[in-house]
């Protein structure tokens, strides 16, 4: 689904570099900003630091004149609104509305929704733009009443203000989360399946701790009681690999030399 991301009069230029940033992290490159305070926004020093590895993302990022461009060809707007209104599109929470987006349960655009009219089904749109205000106000009413929702972040009620760039991340990770997300970095090593140690290398391990702890004195062989048993259990629910037992007889090794320098 084509994702488009609007800043609407962005005024710190670092700002519109770390939203770059945000994007590309989720996997999103497609930025529109309207209006901005700086014609040369996308080339000042303050975007490109913040940037920070995106800068492809801020090469091909277009500045418009008004929204209406900005708006071309996108089916579904989502408005960024902390603040509830009583008039215009419902307040949802980015997951809730993204779920009920994506399974199709939806309204028709209308200004009036209730959410008694959620069940309807819609045809799944194919292009979705968030909308994003000025930094020190929001979103101005006429652009939130043009959106079919508009989102809230459920921040802390008593302190709910994020910076531009905080509030395009949180939308952006939960939309990529939405569209299925990425699959974790895992390094080569990870992936393969570890090698255990089979029964005889535990228990000629085994039998190295026992010569080891004989020789320090924990182990008593005329009254060994128990222990060794409860040794073989301990490392047999360990699910020991075959390096561990390596490190494991080091350790024996250890313990017998330290107590032979002691005699």
């Amino acid at each position: 689904m084509q994702t488009r991301f609007i800043l609407i009069q962005p005024s710190h230029a670092g700002n519109v570099g770390a939203v770059a940033r945000a994007m590309k992290v989720m996997g999103f490159d497609d930025l529109v900003l309207v209006a901005p305070r700086w014609s040369n926004v996308l080339r000042r020093e303050e975007a490109l630091q913040r940037a920070s590895g995106a800068l492809d993302v801020l090469r091909q990022a277009r500045i418009v004149a008004t929204l209406d461009e900005a708006l071309v060809g996108m089916e579904h707007l989502c408005a960024t609104a902390m603040t509830p209104r009583d008039f215009g599109p419902p307040t949802r929470t980015p997951r809730a509305h993204f779920e009920m987006l994506l399974q199709k349960e939806l309204p028709a655009h209308s200004h009036q929704a209730q959410e008694a009219d959620f069940a309807l089904n819609v045809v799944r749109p194919q292009s979705v733009a968030f909308l994003f205000g000025p930094e020190r106000y929001g979103m101005a009413n006429e652009d939130v009443y043009r959106c079919h929702v508009a989102l809230a972040i459920p921040a802390n009620p008593d302190f709910g203000s994020l910076n531009l760039a905080a509030a395009v991340q949180v939308i952006a990770y939960e939309w990529r989360l939405a569209l299925g997300g990425f699959a974790p970095a895992v390094s080569p090593t990870s992936v393969q399946e570890p090698t255990l140690a089979d029964a005889a290398q535990v228990a000629g391990m085994l039998a190295h701790w026992e010569q080891a702890l004989t020789a320090l004195g924990f182990l008593d062989p005329a009254a060994p009681k128990k222990l060794m048993p409860r040794l073989q259990q301990l490392f047999n629910r360990a699910q020991l690999r075959r390096e561990e037992i390596h490190i494991l007889r080091g350790v024996a090794k250890a313990m017998i030399e330290a107590a032979q320098a002691k005699r």
